[in-house]
């Protein structure tokens, strides 16, 4: 398995990326923005991607976007294909995206925002902190990405305040500080997912 920064060579892989991000979101259910082949392609030629590949097989991928005039930067597009589940490659594929963005955008903040459990310990080990939406980009593009996700009503509906997504910021400003390696507690990430879903899915059970 190897971990590549992507470039136009790996262009032929953006159908099967962006199908199987289509898939995930299915699976999933609770919402992923849509990325199109020609949205992939872009992120595959531009040098601020990471593709994973096993031979020539697609396993998996991430990229960076660039926001506010790098003030921030989001690793978006997280996805492993499902042959490649469970094997811990979606943890390196975030670490190599995560190192590639503070080696290209020093001084930016990077963040993100998810549904996934997964993803939200991911960036807790790296530094990530839990944060308002309001601490995030306003670059209206950024949030503009959200409209092909089937919550996108309730992020307009709170005023962009908030949605089932989670916010996280890693500051690469902020004062390091050595503290002692901290287990995660997934049980708060659980409750908090759990409290988001029983705010905004209750629609539902109505329907």
């Amino acid at each position: 398995m190897k971990l590549i920064i992507a470039n136009k060579s790996h262009v032929k892989y953006a159908q099967i990326i962006s199908d199987t991000i289509t898939e995930s979101a299915k699976v999933r259910g609770t919402g992923i923005a849509k990325r199109t082949p020609e949205y992939i392609q872009k992120r595959l030629e531009n040098g601020n991607a990471v593709i994973a590949l096993d031979g020539d097989k697609f396993a998996g991928f991430c990229y960076i976007e660039v926001w506010g005039h790098e003030k921030f930067v989001a690793n978006s597009g997280l996805i492993v294909h499902p042959d490649y589940r469970n094997q811990g490659l979606a943890k390196a594929i975030k670490k190599r995206i995560f190192e590639l963005s503070r080696e290209k955008f020093p001084d930016a903040k990077i963040f993100g925002i998810t549904t996934g459990l997964a993803v939200m310990k991911m960036n807790y080990e790296l530094g990530y902190k839990p944060v308002t939406f309001s601490e995030l980009t306003d670059d209206p593009e950024f949030w503009k990405g959200c409209q092909t996700c089937k919550n996108f009503d309730i992020l307009t509906r709170t005023e962009r305040k908030m949605c089932l997504c989670t916010g996280m910021l890693y500051d690469s400003n902020a004062k390091e500080k050595k503290v002692e390696k901290e287990q995660v507690n997934s049980k708060a990430f659980k409750r908090l997912k759990s409290i988001k879903e029983s705010l905004f899915l209750k629609k539902k059970t109505n329907e």
